[in-house]
């Protein structure tokens, strides 16, 4: 329960919960990272992992009461909204097969709940929990990190307001060079469930930096897509899922796209990029560099915008942290979308009204839409690349 959000406290105690993120993970500590950045919330119980000796062993270098260590998240969840200091929300991250149990266990319960992504398998289970959330009126984030850099907020306002002029054109790639060998083989985590079907889904590259670009593109420019056509690539020998995409997109509109993502790319680490072509001019955002906005116009010369020299956008300059020169990358990305979402809950406990700006962080709307994309270019793909409907 939010400590003192009813009685006028400046800062009031958010308490979570984690599911998933124990020893060997590295996207739980990402998470836990970035909720401390900003001293909002605390972690006070949790279920990290399928052995209840590693969810002790967290709990206890994580310094949480052995009391609120489960053994599965079903108990955790009955027990949290057991209790009268239960926690506010939970934090999902566990491999993406189990999302949509483990979140609805939570909701049903009525604790709110943040989720990686792909927020499931399954785009009919992710709509099911989109309701379930609206149903008990609960606040539901997806973490699709890259919608909480500053310069992409500041793109989405500049493409709002028709800066651009109207989309013509979009080109995005997120090219990776970790998979390009059978890194599965080697018993290394990460590249052992994500090569899984059975933990990963349907798609590998798609479903896991694939999604990345769809959410980001659709953040910064707000397009819907009409149809898709789609290539997925296995190159690895004796690989399951798909290592390389190639997907074709036209979008509600008349603007139409090409998307590539990768995991086969030898020379690349993290290379997420987005371009959009606008009849009076052109934003292109790297994650890599992403501190920078690169703008151009018909007429009057290109620039380059600066994340915190630059003034902003107000929504985007709001979350600026540190002075120019200071690189603000990942994790504060990651922190921006906690510090918004833990900003509505305190706001929500209050009986305030929440604006446009306070429900500022991926949705499990924009999450149940991700889904339905790595569905349709898998579909694509084993037709032959067939152009579907959307």
């Amino acid at each position: 329960m939010i400590e003192g959000s009813k009685t006028g406290k400046t800062n009031p105690i958010v308490t979570y919960g984690m599911v998933g993120g124990g020893e060997g993970a590295f996207i739980g500590d990402v998470h836990r990272h970035a909720i401390a950045f900003d001293g909002k919330a605390r972690l006070v119980a949790g279920s990290f992992s399928r052995s209840m000796s590693k969810t002790l062993s967290t709990g206890e270098e994580l310094h949480i009461d052995k009391d609120r260590l489960y053994e599965t998240y079903a108990e955790m969840a009955a027990a949290e909204a057991a209790r009268d200091d239960g926690i506010d929300f939970v934090a999902v991250v566990t491999p993406n097969a189990s999302h949509y149990a483990i979140s609805k266990a939570f909701l049903e319960k009525g604790i709110n709940v943040v989720c990686d992504k792909p927020l499931t398998t399954d785009s009919g289970q992710a709509e099911e929990l989109a309701e379930l959330a609206k149903k008990n009126n609960l606040l539901f984030a997806v973490t699709y990190t890259y919608s909480g850099y500053p310069t992409v907020k500041h793109a989405r306002a500049m493409i709002a307001a028709g800066e651009i002029g109207d989309i013509r054109f979009v080109n995005a790639e997120y090219p990776q060079e970790w998979l390009a060998e059978k890194l599965e083989d080697s018993g290394q985590k990460q590249a052992s469930w994500r090569s899984d079907p059975a933990q990963s889904g349907i798609s590998n590259c798609v479903g896991d930096i694939g999604s990345h670009i769809e959410n980001t593109v659709s953040y910064m420019t707000g397009l819907k897509i009409k149809r898709l056509s789609a290539r997925l690539d296995t190159f690895v020998e004796n690989r399951i899922l798909d290592d390389n995409a190639t997907i074709m997109l036209d979008y509600e509109g008349g603007a139409k796209g090409v998307y590539w993502s990768s995991q086969i790319a030898v020379g690349h680490d993290n290379g997420l990029a987005v371009r959009v072509y606008g009849s009076k001019g052109s934003i292109r955002w790297r994650q890599e560099d992403p501190n920078y906005l690169e703008v151009a116009f018909l007429d009057k010369p290109a620039m380059k915008i600066s994340r915190g020299r630059d003034t902003l956008k107000y929504r985007a300059e709001s979350l600026v942290r540190v002075p120019a020169g200071h690189p603000e990358g990942y994790f504060e990305a990651f922190a921006n979308i906690y510090k918004t979402y833990i900003d509505a809950l305190v706001k929500k406990a209050s009986g305030a009204e929440l604006t446009e700006d306070d429900l500022d962080f991926p949705t499990p709307e924009a999450g149940a839409t991700g889904v339905k994309f790595i569905e349709k270019c898998v579909e694509s793909s084993k037709k032959d690349a067939a152009w579907l409907e959307f």
